[in-house]
């Protein structure tokens, strides 16, 4: 899922984003949203997607893991969360029921329950107190979901976090604890916290397979190219990631060729594309050395051509999977992936 954290994917207009990168889905912020321009306002002019002028699915966040980065900003307590906006020191609160109202006023196509992410490194002690309160807080959102307001939660689909740090006994116990809640889909969250690459995806390993087979899996911000594959591998199905567009944005590409840093001489007078072997706009009408031209002079220009290259690398890496394991031939996939992440992985 391209990240649009405030209603936006920075630097892309809906418009390439449905036609040219072609998302089906994509992801908002709800704390970003609820402090600008609240979701109330949002609400009044008709919902996100009219806000926003998206007529595809969107996966909103429940904010948890904007609170859990106010580390001096926040306090975490059982009913729920208290801190201070970044924009203005106001003081408000998110508990597991006003998160799921936020959200439903936002019109969000998928919910996420209000979590505690755990910090990484944490002790075993600090990771399960952490995982239990999100257990409850899960329970809580369900129950309210599913309580006087059931009437509009049928279009508006609703995913515990299975938290728990780095222990597989505390994952364990955190999946099987939330399938109880029988949720439409399931998100691994506490990951691309700073704990080790090897480490993510072995806590994905451990919990994907417990969950439901039949509803979606969804691991949350990760990863870059090569990592893709390997989530898919253990068992997800949904991933989303701001270093797409951030890093277009400070001028490193992905390609088919390895990554590619736009700002290197050797692109000064470089005729061909990005990647010879991607059909996006950029790559269709645009030479390297163009590209480097205008991240050189700063022109927002580049922000727009890389961006839609990057997601749009992303997407099809997305769509070449989804074929591969339709036709019997992802193991192969995944080997080439593995081989090509072996390799270099820039192009200096």
């Amino acid at each position: 899922m391209p990240v649009g954290t405030q209603a936006t994917v920075k630097g892309v207009m809906p418009r390439d984003l449905e036609d040219d990168i072609d998302a089906p889905i994509i992801l908002s912020n709800t704390y970003h949203l609820y402090l600008r321009p609240g979701h109330q306002t949002i609400q009044s002019l008709g919902g996100l997607h009219k806000f926003m002028n998206w007529p595809r699915a969107i996966l909103t966040d429940s904010g948890g893991f904007q609170v859990f980065s106010l580390s001096e900003l926040r306090k975490v307590r059982e009913v729920g969360v208290q801190f201070q906006s970044h924009l203005d020191g106001s003081r408000h609160d998110f508990t597991p029921e006003s998160t799921v109202d936020v959200q439903l006023a936002l019109g969000s196509d998928i919910m996420m329950v209000l979590d505690e992410c755990t910090e990484y490194p944490a002790t075993p002690e600090r990771a399960r107190q952490s995982m239990e309160l999100t257990t409850r807080w899960a329970r809580r959102a369900f129950d309210h979901y599913r309580g006087p307001r059931a009437d509009r939660t049928q279009a508006h689909a609703l995913f515990p976090i299975v938290q728990g740090g780095m222990y597989p006994e505390l994952r364990r116990a955190s999946a099987e604890s939330l399938i109880e809640l029988d949720a439409y889909g399931y998100a691994i969250g506490g990951l691309s916290v700073g704990e080790p690459r090897e480490d993510s995806l072995a806590m994905t390993e451990i919990v994907a397979p417990l969950l439901p087979k039949v509803k979606p899996r969804y691991v949350m911000g990760v990863g870059l190219p090569e990592e893709l594959p390997e989530y898919v591998a253990r068992g997800v199905d949904m991933m989303d990631c701001v270093m797409p567009s951030r890093n277009a944005r400070n001028g490193c590409l992905f390609t088919s060729q390895g990554r590619l840093v736009i700002k290197n001489s050797r692109f000064k007078d470089d005729p061909a594309p990005l990647d010879p072997n991607c059909g996006c706009y950029a790559c269709r009408h645009f030479s390297r050395a163009y590209l480097r031209h205008l991240f050189l002079a700063q022109e927002i220009l580049f922000s727009t051509l890389a961006t839609i290259h990057n997601l749009r690398y992303y997407l099809d890496l997305m769509r070449a999977m989804r074929s591969s394991i339709l036709n019997g031939g992802f193991p192969q996939f995944l080997a080439e992936m593995r081989a090509s992440a072996s390799g270099p992985a820039t192009e200096d």
